[in-house]
């Protein structure tokens, strides 16, 4: 080929075909992350999950937040109602969500990672009432305040024989309020930091006390498909690392 009959366009393709040759592209070097699509349901689960702001916050969006950047997930919210969740779970419309394996109508569908914070399960009292909690004999012909779509396995089967009578509703914060001006309602059930939390926040700590007896207590999880066992276990490994250089009690101490 003569140089001075060549046209300017094409040495540019000449150029740029070298440079190809040179350099080839690797399959990683203008892939994005993955992305990680976490549940943190419309209404939140605070001190947990909280969306009242634009961008969510709470215990477990920070964990998952540290945890899925360290493993190279870019970590998107959705905001699914509780009664779709698990089916959306399955369908792959969302990667994960939080959740207590005792919550689970069907947990053997799903894959659960190791605990990342305890729920303490408790009544939570009108400081007026002489009602006391020790057993689920001392409630019978009550009426609890419970969240909608929650399982509580220590009290379902005196639920459904009509022994203590249930009644949902939607929102945390409404629970308390239910119980405070409602003339049926005996007490809520409620974990005891999401309690407090309401209390603290709606200034009505000193209109309620807790029982002594806790109902139950169990691990507050990420919950996935059993197609994602890889993440699980990396999780998991993340998990206690910060549990153990203290990182985890950070985040902790930012909520209580």
């Amino acid at each position: 080929m003569n140089d001075r009959n060549t046209s300017p366009l094409a040495l540019a393709a000449l150029l740029l075909l070298s440079t190809a040759l040179l350099f080839p592209a690797t399959a990683g070097a203008t892939s994005d992350k993955q992305t990680l699509r976490f549940n943190v349901s419309p209404n939140g689960y605070p001190p947990y999950l909280i969306v009242e702001n634009r961008e969510p916050s709470g215990i477990m969006w920070e964990v998952m937040s540290l945890i899925a950047d360290r493993l190279g997930y870019e970590l998107i919210a959705e905001k699914i109602p509780r009664k779709r969740v698990d089916q959306m779970l399955l369908e792959g419309y969302i990667d994960a969500t939080p959740r207590a394996r005792e919550w689970t109508d069907e947990p053997e569908k799903f894959l659960f990672t190791d605990p990342v914070v305890a729920i303490e399960e408790v009544f939570f009292i009108p400081k007026d009432s002489e009602l006391t909690y020790q057993s689920p004999e001392d409630i019978f012909s009550r009426t609890i305040v419970t969240h909608l779509g929650y399982i509580y396995p220590a009290l379902e089967q005196y639920f459904e024989s009509g022994r203590i009578q249930r009644f949902d509703v939607a929102r945390d914060r409404d629970m308390f309020l239910y119980v405070l001006h409602g003339e049926r309602f005996d007490a809520a059930v409620a974990d005891r930091l999401v309690g407090q939390w309401f209390l603290r926040n709606e200034g009505l700590r000193d209109q309620f006390r807790t029982s002594s007896e806790s109902i139950s207590t169990f691990g507050f999880r990420i919950m996935l498909r059993k197609d994602w066992q890889d993440f699980a276990n990396e999780f998991n490994r993340e998990l206690a690392r910060i549990r153990e250089n203290g990182e985890l009690d950070a985040i902790l101490a930012n909520y209580r």
